[in-house]
């Protein structure tokens, strides 16, 4: 049964990170931390999702509107503690009948399993509130869980509120629950800030409904590296390596070779398939897509790119770009957004592509700059070539046809169609449309002005290299 709420604490101001951004919008894994939490509490479909906000409000609304327009944000305006960030939730929100769920903003690793699994006991339990709680080598700051002679929670209590024997305990309190929605509302009216904080906890609501009377359970998470906050830099840098070491472990137990789990660093939403093969400093982000057999690295950046099957992309750099399947890639390409690279096409070694495509088995082997161009199936652009695309107002298309021969060192000055099986000469400047087949030569005639280093480079490196090798052909000439 899908709970009546999820609410999420995100209105802290997380003066440890030193940051002009929110906390809970610091990214790791192409995502911030609150799209996480949210993408956790999604696997639940809740019928209603609730985000405190506060500090940086204006920022955490604009993001929601952007990732999850369906969650409601809920303006704390002042900080006083979680129950009362939790009361003003459901303030805000109405009566919610059903099972309402507490979760964090600042917790990225937490898992939709693990929330999935706190609702069902709670709900198979029939408890008032489940209490989500784990096991931690050093629990140090957090909540400790109070149980009883027979195992049921009895309380939470804060590290600053808490006895000796009580800080011994490892236990801790995620800072998630489940509750009963009425039975919350009317603790939450009943709670206090009689405490060394001064605030009103929501754990002081997992007493009050114990004296009533109700149960309190709790869901223990086993691995607690699952639970772990973040608060400052260094602790974003940890879950950073966490979630991507969990990344990397799912995708190489699914079939895919990562020779580096230590350099390679891809996304949540990237998607790789089976029998591809991520070699050392890898960057996989955003909405990129690797296929089977395709092979991507070493030391390449991809961002929102397809890459297809057997492919292979070494050395280089795209951002919104279609690499074909056995299409080649570099090294030292530069694939910018709306480049389209056909099956068997190449872009070679300090390629840069824009708003292009290159056909079946095209090749632009080096040294070039695409922009704006269609280039037809199985021809050839030359080294040192420059699709002149900007006229300094507008954007200007070039068509290279299918079998063309682009020679080396060419300026195609666009608008301008090279017609199938043509050939240019090199060191051309196009300015005017090509018809199939024929040979464009396009430059001036070579004049070579004998005797000139000599004359007006005297006295250089130059000029007595030029008089020994005229002396030397006149000798080679009297002979």
């Amino acid at each position: 049964m899908s709970p009546a709420a999820v609410i999420v604490l995100a209105a802290g101001e997380g003066t440890r990170m030193r940051s002009r951004t929110s906390k809970v919008l610091h990214e790791l894994g192409g995502r911030s931390m609150l799209g996480h939490v949210l993408a956790a509490a999604d696997t639940l479909a809740p019928d209603r999702t609730l985000v405190v906000v506060g500090h940086r409000r204006e920022q955490v609304i604009a993001h929601l509107a952007e990732i999850h327009p369906a969650a409601v944000p809920v303006v704390q305006e002042r900080q006083g503690g979680t129950g009362h960030a939790v009361r003003t939730a459901l303030e805000a929100a109405g009566a919610l009948d059903g099972t309402v769920v507490v979760t964090n903003g600042d917790h990225p690793l937490i898992t939709g399993e693990t929330l999935r699994d706190l609702v069902g006991q709670h709900e198979r339990d029939g408890n008032a509130v489940t209490v989500l709680t784990t096991d931690v080598p050093e629990p140090t700051g957090y909540g400790r869980i109070l149980r009883g002679s027979d195992g049921a929670v009895t309380g939470i209590v804060e590290h600053k509120d808490a006895t000796e024997e009580q800080r011994a305990i490892t236990e801790i309190n995620v800072g998630m629950y489940a509750f009963d929605g009425a039975l919350l509302a009317g603790a939450l009216k009943r709670l206090t800030t009689d405490n060394a904080g001064g605030e009103e906890y929501l754990t002081d609501a997992l007493a009050i409904l114990r004296g009533d009377g109700h149960r309190a359970g709790a869901s223990k998470v086993a691995d607690w590296v699952e639970t772990l906050g973040v608060n400052d830099r260094v602790q974003l840098a940890e879950a950073r390596r966490l979630l991507n070491d969990r990344i990397l472990t799912r995708l190489m137990r699914a079939g895919v070779t990562v020779v580096d789990p230590a350099t390679a660093w891809v996304d949540v939403q990237v998607r790789v398939e089976a029998d591809a093969t991520l070699h050392q400093n890898v960057r996989l982000h955003g909405s990129t897509v690797v296929a089977a057999g395709a092979q991507v690295g070493p030391d390449t950046t991809l961002t929102d790119t397809v890459v297809g099957e057997d492919a292979r992309v070494l050395n280089s750099v795209a951002v919104g770009a279609e690499i074909g399947p056995e299409a080649t890639v570099g090294p030292f390409a530069y694939l910018r957004p709306d480049a389209r690279l056909a099956r068997k096409a190449k872009a070679g070694a300090y390629v840069e592509i824009k708003n292009s495509e290159v056909g079946e088995g095209s090749k632009v082997p080096h040294l070039t700059y695409v922009g704006d161009a269609t280039i037809g199936a199985g021809s050839n652009i030359g080294a040192g070539c420059v699709f002149v695309n900007y006229d300094g107002v507008a954007k200007h298309r070039t068509v290279v046809g299918d079998h063309v021969r682009v020679g080396s060192d060419n300026m195609l000055v666009a608008p301008v169609t090279i017609g199938d099986g043509s050939y240019t000469a090199a060191g051309s400047v196009i300015i005017k449309d090509v018809p199939p087949g024929a040979m464009a030569v396009a430059r001036g005639q070579q004049r070579n002005v004998e005797g000139w280093v000599e004359r007006k480079r005297a006295g250089t490196a130059a000029a007595d290299a030029a008089k020994r090798a005229r002396e030397n052909n006149t000798q080679e000439g009297d002979k």
